[in-house]
């Protein structure tokens, strides 16, 4: 499966965002005790703030993966990265990391920020593969997290 371009998603995306979010994160809910934050995001606003990337998949343009950024001044944090699970195995993540990398190159900015909740093992095996490297965890009301940082200069 190869998918089309990264765009910037629009208000009738947000539906398949939230949809793909949802079949993203759900697995996740029973392994981590809580609803993943990225689930109760108000995907409206933030595809109005400009946050969110879509990738679709050619032919039907549905919606496959995603990604929320948000820029600050020294760094951009990746928000949430979900990738449909009949997407998964096909490069999609990868795909969308490395928009990630080239978006806050674009921006000038010289790291990335994340975190991913702990028990959440796969993303802490994918993360490091990636540049990514542990810089703190730490207790945020009802998630453990893991933050990581990827410095690109």
């Amino acid at each position: 499966m190869t998918q089309d371009r990264i765009r910037p998603a629009v208000t009738a995306d947000v539906p398949a965002v939230r949809a793909v979010t949802d079949a993203a994160y759900h697995p996740y809910i029973e392994r981590i005790g809580v609803v993943p934050q990225p689930m109760t995001a108000d995907h409206a606003a933030n595809v109005a703030a400009g946050r969110v990337f879509v990738t679709t998949e050619p032919g039907t343009g549905a919606v496959i993966g995603l990604v929320v950024l948000e820029a600050y001044e020294d760094h951009l944090f990746l928000d949430s990265i979900a990738v449909h699970p009949d997407a998964h195995g096909t490069g999609v993540g990868r795909r969308l990391l490395e928009f990630v990398d080239a978006h806050a190159r674009a921006l000038g900015l010289p790291e990335i920020r994340l975190y991913t909740n702990a028990m959440m093992w796969e993303n802490r095996e994918i993360y490091p593969k990636y540049g990514y490297e542990v810089v703190e965890h730490r207790v945020d009301g009802p998630y453990d997290r893991v933050h990581y940082r990827r410095r690109l200069v």
